[in-house]
């Protein structure tokens, strides 16, 4: 079964066709993808990647009525369209990209893999808020969670890595990249994470905050006079990294600017490492323990800053990383120090590795 993956990004819309076994047979990157514009790029690379069975396309919200994938007709396209504010900056460009494939490749079909999938089950302590129940039963309000399929790759290769079976570890897994957010897993499934109703919660990213207090927010609308519009843009484009630091928010720039004696960048680097490890933490409590520590993302596979600082914060758990090998990781790999009780690993994203799992599921065997 070849499989067209689809991955419409906040600015980018990534190509892949995988073949039978897996491997990729084709990829190309749209930059300054926005789902409007000319349709020659992507018209081109399908002509030249030959024939496609199925097309998966990443969806960032399925809301309260998708938990798995799903396949794509009117009815689904108009229900995420009927859920674009609760993932306003993604979902749109999800069905731009829907659309734009679907008009393209009109007799091929077509499923949306959703990065809440992976969390849909979250026990009901951890999924729920404490707000009227009123609340909640009219709006669905949850903890959502998200980058379900990156973590759901993340912890079976993890697994893989370390030699044992997933269903046999207390895992944390770390997706970090600009986007970040930890999962706990028990079983091979997600019982706490740190993202919440929205992308907004949890780790410090790179323009995004992360949990911060509802009070402050109040009384920025309140006594400060901040316009909503503003708070908005302010803490999706304006916060996290890029907020603390002055710099574009890339943890890169942060770390050069920290080494030449920069104080706001020095100073960014420790809230985001010490949110990293009070989070992790708060994760290893979800599941009774840590076995397996799994790191993933653009940060989380190239930085060796944040894996060593994670795993001297984590000491106490059992965590060491041996320094060598964190230095020279950059993909699939093994970077536990020596006699360490927990197995710390790195493994490179393949969400389209998870999209095509999916689609193979959906499926069975009539296309294989």
């Amino acid at each position: 079964m070849r499989v067209l993956v689809v991955n419409a990004g906040s600015s980018s819309l990534k190509l892949a066709v995988l073949d039978d076994g897996g491997l990729i047979a084709g990829a190309h990157t749209i930059q300054r993808w926005d789902g409007a514009g000319s349709g020659a790029p992507l018209s081109d690379f399908l002509d030249g990647c030959g024939p496609v069975d199925v097309v998966g396309h990443r969806v960032v919200h399925g809301g309260p009525d998708h938990t798995g994938p799903a396949r794509v007709d009117a009815e689904l396209t108009g229900y995420l369209e009927s859920i674009s504010h609760l993932a306003p900056l993604h979902n749109p460009r999800a069905l731009a990209a829907i659309a734009a494939v679907g008009k393209l490749l009109p007799s091929v079909p077509a499923v949306a893999c959703f990065d809440t999938t992976f969390h849909a089950a979250l026990p009901a302590p951890a999924r729920t808020y404490a707000v009227p129940r009123d609340w909640t039963r009219r709006w669905g309000l949850r903890r959502y969670g998200f980058h379900g399929l990156s973590h759901a790759y993340a912890v079976r290769r993890g697994a893989e890595l370390a030699g044992r079976p997933v269903e046999e570890l207390r895992i944390v897994s770390c997706h970090l990249g600009a986007g970040a957010s930890l999962a706990a897993v028990q079983n091979g499934r997600s019982v706490d994470t740190t993202m919440g109703f929205t992308p907004l919660a949890g780790l410090v990213m790179n323009t995004r905050p992360g949990t911060l207090d509802p009070g402050l927010l109040l009384w920025l609308l309140q006594h400060a006079e901040v316009p909503i519009a503003e708070l908005d843009d302010v803490l999706e484009h304006s916060s996290g990294l890029r907020g603390l630091s002055g710099t574009s928010g890339d943890l890169r720039e942060v770390l050069v600017a920290r080494e030449a004696g920069d104080a706001d960048s020095a100073l960014a680097f420790e809230v985001y490492l010490h949110r990293l490890a009070r989070e992790a933490a708060a994760m290893t409590a979800a599941v009774s323990g840590l076995d397996l520590l799994v790191f993933t993302g653009g940060v989380g596979e190239h930085s060796w800053q944040v894996r060593g600082g994670l795993g001297e914060a984590l000491g106490y758990l059992g965590v060491a990383v041996d320094d060598a090998a964190n230095h020279r990781m950059t993909a699939d790999g093994d970077i536990t120090a020596p006699g360490a009780a927990v197995r710390t690993v790195v493994v490179t994203a393949r969400e389209d590795l998870e999209i095509r799992r999916q689609v193979g599921e959906l499926f069975g065997d009539e296309r294989e």
